[in-house]
């Protein structure tokens, strides 16, 4: 199965272990040196219908991919991913 990046936009993250929906990939993190992929990033959750931003983006680790789907990507996710927000 081929997939571009435009297409995975599309996709919905999905927990295996609990079936929590994490939301939609927004961007991908990538290697450029080895060429490999380090994880999907999926944007915030908008707080207040946006008037009060947006939560800090969710870096889910390659290593965590489960299998894609169709229209989903299943993972395996801890229960406090950790964000992209720089401490």
């Amino acid at each position: 199965m081929e997939s571009r990046l435009e297409e995975l936009r599309y996709k919905e993250v999905i927990c295996v272990s609990d079936g929590s929906r994490l939301g939609y990939v927004g961007d991908m993190e990538l290697d450029l040196e080895e060429g490999r992929v380090l994880g999907l990033i999926l944007p915030g959750r908008r707080r207040l219908f946006g008037l009060l931003g947006r939560e800090p983006d969710r870096r889910i680790p390659w290593e965590a991919v489960r299998r894609f789907g169709d229209d989903i990507i299943l993972v395996e996710n801890s229960p406090d991913p950790p964000s992209l927000e720089e401490p």
